[in-house]
């Protein structure tokens, strides 16, 4: 099974077929944001789902306390881009508000079930991103 840094690498080496489905069968892109203390690129493998024509990943950090830092990049950063199978593209990200997280939360849950636990675990309310495509 791929992780971090091994997962991105093979990604990016095939353009998505080693790496796009991952464990149990959910769907992974490759989100690169610039570093916010550093300002060096920082390659992320994270499970996705598409919602109203956009890429949608969660900031679980697998239920920690605290954001994981690819969102904390973000936020100091919105610009980022995404490589989803071959397709590569620049993108914005920004933060879903309660009514988006809660329409697309199910679908997420669905393709990763450890969410809904992920959600249990913390008192901090999981942030879900939507990617929105550049023009």
């Amino acid at each position: 099974m791929l992780f971090g840094d091994e997962h991105v690498r093979r990604y990016e080496e095939t353009d998505g077929e080693v790496g796009h489905i991952w464990e149990k069968g959910a769907p992974v892109l490759i989100l690169t944001t610039k570093g916010r203390k550093t300002g060096e690129d920082r390659k992320f493998a994270l499970i996705y789902q598409e919602h109203e024509g956009n890429h949608v990943v969660v900031a679980s950090k697998g239920g920690a306390d605290t954001h994981p830092g690819w969102y904390l990049n973000l936020r100091a950063n919105p610009e980022v881009r995404v490589q989803v199978g071959a397709d590569k593209f620049t993108a914005r990200a920004r933060t879903a508000d309660g009514e988006e997280k809660a329409a697309v939360w199910p679908k997420l849950v669905t393709v990763w079930p450890d969410y809904d636990e992920y959600q249990k675990k913390t008192e901090r309310d999981i942030p879900v991103v939507i990617l929105e495509r550049a023009s």
